[in-house]
């Protein structure tokens, strides 16, 4: 029977239940087609807190060193951590997390030199390929020179490097709470953080594979609640939320209350474009705010919209040479970061923006929240493309109202915008709806619902 991995490789990523779906056998053939693929004299790895993560990612490690790759194992260490040494170091880098998935999940985020992403179109159907190839004929025998193994501590170096893109010397004192969800936040921060004037209020630091208080996805409300009661108990300033690999960062003000990603990307935006003086491109998906493309304009820049997908923004950002880029998701591009994502550092921008100027969180965001939002809302439905032909039928035409097709169907007038897109994955369409307040969003939600679930 031929070997399948359909199952566990996905769009820009592997991700499957460990022994049940792979384990370090197959770790090690992946490390070995990485080699093959990426063609590279040496790469580097590193790897989350998960119970089965240090070997696994040793298994890769050895994997490729039987091609004659030499192997940096940077050990425990956040995703944007690992781009961080695949970007100062210029090798091709793995990572081994599966993000806030439970602690059964693994999987391998890869990138090339200059942390450039690794999908589907740009090597991973190759490593897939080889890697199912050895499964069934046995993995390649290793070559006469096979490569080194060496450990190389970049916690104090990546810490450095985010601390020179922000400066915070001259922010006034803040109380922060960070809850890490008991993932690579724990590791981390403390360290970024060392020197600077905050007060920092620890939240699940110890590293915890089974993520014994909460998932680690703060894009689920359920996973935020002990952090949005504990900054007011605390009298805190902020709170932060890390996922469980530390890329993605999620923002509460002092009342508990979250900000949206939109929201921080807006903020972010207008900072950056400001470090370039007023100048520059910045990226954001077609279902982040109106508020987004706003601000940009007002602040010298130029939007560009793409698709909703890592892979997407990431192209567009080496396309267009953007200096920013942000997503729904809490995701955050910065080309000074080798256009790779990084929570910690859309973090650091938020506690300059904020202790730069003397009113609370709340206040300072305002000016970014300028519509109502629906969130995403999904529709379980029997044909996803009789759906949308229907939605297209109900609105083409009308008077003041476009469409456009760049991912799904956006249906946009003067005041509001809904976007309906299918999932790839499952049958699944996935509705976001925004308004200039919050009846007409609810209005034109309710609509956009009733035609997609009739």
């Amino acid at each position: 029977m031929a070997a399948d991995l359909s199952q566990i490789v996905k769009a820009y990523d592997v991700r499957g239940v460990v022994p049940d779906q792979w384990d370090e056998t197959l770790a090690g053939l992946f490390g070995a087609a990485f080699a093959e693929v990426t063609g590279a004299a040496a790469i580097v790895v590193g790897h989350d807190m998960r119970p089965s993560s240090p070997a696994l990612s040793r298994a890769f490690a050895r994997g490729a060193a039987d091609r004659g790759v030499d192997v940096t194992e940077i050990g425990l260490c956040s995703t944007d951590q690992l781009y961080y040494a695949s970007g100062e170091l210029n090798l091709p880098g793995a990572m081994f997390t599966a993000s806030h998935n439970p602690a059964q999940y693994n999987g391998i985020k890869m990138c090339r030199a200059g942390a450039a992403p690794v999908g589907q179109d740009t090597g991973l159907a190759q490593i897939r390929e080889l890697a199912e190839r050895w499964l069934e004929s046995g993995a390649p025998a290793p070559v006469a020179e096979p490569g080194t193994l060496t450990t190389r501590e970049t916690l104090e170096d990546y810490a450095a490097y985010l601390r020179s893109l922000v400066d915070l010397t001259a922010i006034r004192p803040l109380k922060v709470v960070v809850d890490a969800g008991n993932g690579m936040g724990g590791h981390t921060v403390p360290t970024v953080f060392a020197g600077l004037p905050l007060t920092l209020v620890p939240m699940y630091f110890e590293l915890d594979g089974t993520f014994p208080n909460h998932e680690a996805n703060p894009l689920d409300p359920a996973n935020i609640v002990d952090l949005q009661k504990r900054v007011p108990e605390e009298g805190a300033d902020l709170g932060i939320a890390f996922d469980g690999d530390a890329d993605r960062c999620f923002v509460v003000d002092e009342n508990g209350d979250p900000v949206s990603p939109s929201a921080i990307t807006a903020l972010v935006a207008a900072r950056e474009l400001a470090r370039n003086g007023g100048r520059g491109t910045v990226i954001h998906n077609l279902i982040t705010s109106r508020t987004v493309p706003e601000v940009v304009q007002e602040n010298g820049g130029t939007p560009v919209r793409t698709r909703v997908g890592h892979s997407f923004i990431k192209a567009e950002m080496a396309r267009s040479g953007a200096i920013f880029g942000g997503e729904h998701s809490a995701h955050y591009y910065f080309k000074d970061f080798w256009n790779a994502d990084t929570g910690m550092l859309a973090a650091l921008h938020v506690l300059a923006a904020l202790g730069g100027q003397d009113g609370p969180l709340s206040a300072l965001v305002a000016q970014y929240d300028r519509y109502a939002g629906s969130g995403e809302i999904n529709s379980t439905v029997a044909d996803q493309g009789a759906r949308l032909a229907a939605i297209r039928a109900a609105y083409e035409g009308c008077p003041g109202i476009t469409l456009d097709d760049l991912d799904g169907l956006t249906v946009s007038a003067a005041d509001w915008w809904f976007n309906v897109r299918p999932s790839n994955t499952e049958p699944l369409l996935r509705l976001n709806a925004e308004a200039k307040d919050e009846a007409t969003m609810t209005r034109i939600r309710d609509e956009a619902l009733a035609i997609i679930r009739a």
